[in-house]
């Protein structure tokens, strides 16, 4: 019956789920949500749930894993229990606890939606409202307001496209990311459970996750496995099709200056785009505009679509060029300051390692 229904012929995301008849849309909601309910992993956001919680959650979660998120999560919780205390945090201390995470736009807006969240009288029920706040978009306004007000919101990431590619053999190929998101969205509209939102979001979420992984799925454990025309058609790990954005290159050159037991570094800007506030080694061009040093270390690390290569040089016995932004730091209070992560650990690894000179 299912072969018949679903039509290879059409192409359109959103008529392939419509052809689909009520009563098997709803033993496709029964059979995923009993396995959520069932299998579910334990999370502390889950276990005792509340909307903070689920609100810095899904900030944290934001193109970050799981196993990544958890032992920061319980460090804010235990800084920041609720909204009024992270409203009431030094923005230097909301980036210091969240520093190793990466994209730290998400905590500064996490920041500022708590102290827009505390001035206000009434709680914001509906995804319209929870739009206005910063780093709120379609995604967040949706898991939010169905795990926390059960409002009939689906919410559509790469783990549901994926799921649902894959259900209806969907074989489009896509411009990125945000055009299968585009095309899914209706889609999961269609499957939504609308008497259990937030868990269905929740479990479809979790069944890409663990189950319906992008390379080898875990298709005979799956429990909509019986629903699914990916899996029968013997290759589900191809869908879906989404052409990704080719890596740039990128070469920059860093100083590492040590004077009297403090090393030099570099504030980023409040209107850096990326790392506003954190504080990393200064450019080479912008301290010793002639150049000059060692090279120390050579290092890598990957930002969006570029894969950036650092080349480190230690300079000594000149005096740098300074700006307003550039600092020097005792040694001994590197940890206090808020530092990019990348560059924490590679000034740990010097300092671990004796590599320089005069460091002990």
């Amino acid at each position: 019956m299912l072969e018949k229904t679903l039509k290879k012929t059409i192409h359109n995301a959103n008529e392939l789920a419509n052809a689909w008849p009520p009563e098997m849309v709803s033993r496709f909601q029964a059979g995923l949500l009993a396995w959520y309910y069932a299998e579910r992993r334990v999370l502390p956001w889950r276990e005792v749930p509340s909307l903070y919680k689920t609100v810095v959650s899904e900030f944290m979660l934001q193109q970050t894993r799981v196993h990544t998120v958890l032992p920061y999560f319980e460090k804010w919780m235990e800084l920041y229990p609720d909204f009024k205390a992270l409203a009431a945090a030094e923005d230097l201390s909301v980036l210091k606890a969240w520093e190793g995470l990466g994209y730290y736009s998400r905590a500064r807006n996490l920041h500022k939606l708590a102290r827009k969240f505390v001035a206000l009288k009434e709680i914001p029920r509906t995804r319209t409202e929870w739009l206005e706040f910063p780093g709120v978009g379609p995604y967040i306004s949706a898991a939010i307001t169905s795990i926390s007000f059960g409002q009939p919101a689906a919410v559509i990431d790469g783990n549901v496209v994926r799921v649902l590619a894959r259900i209806l053999e969907h074989d489009r190929i896509f411009n990125g990311p945000a055009e299968a998101a585009k095309a899914f969205g209706p889609v999961a509209e269609i499957f939504l459970n609308m008497h259990h939102p937030g868990d269905h979001n929740q479990a479809v979420m979790e069944l890409g996750a663990t189950v319906c992984l992008p390379r080898k799925p875990r298709c005979p454990i799956c429990p909509v496995r019986r629903f699914c025309k990916g899996n029968r058609g013997g290759s589900p790990e191809s869908l879906p099709q989404i052409e990704r954005r080719k890596t740039r290159r990128v070469v920059v050159e860093r100083a590492f200056v040590l004077q009297g037991g403090s090393v030099l570094l570099y504030r980023n800007p409040a209107d850096s785009p990326r790392l506003a506030g954190l504080h990393e080694l200064p450019f080479l061009p912008d301290v010793f505009p002639d150049g000059g040093g060692h090279l120390f270390a050579v290092k890598r690390r990957s930002i969006s679509d570029q894969v950036v290569e650092e080349k480190i040089y230690r300079v000594e016995g000149r005096s740098p060029r300074l700006s307003r932004d550039h600092h020097w730091v005792h040694l001994e209070d590197v940890g206090d300051v808020p530092m990019s992560g990348p560059h924490r650990a590679w000034l740990q690894e010097f300092i671990q390692e004796k590599q320089i000179g005069g460091l002990t």
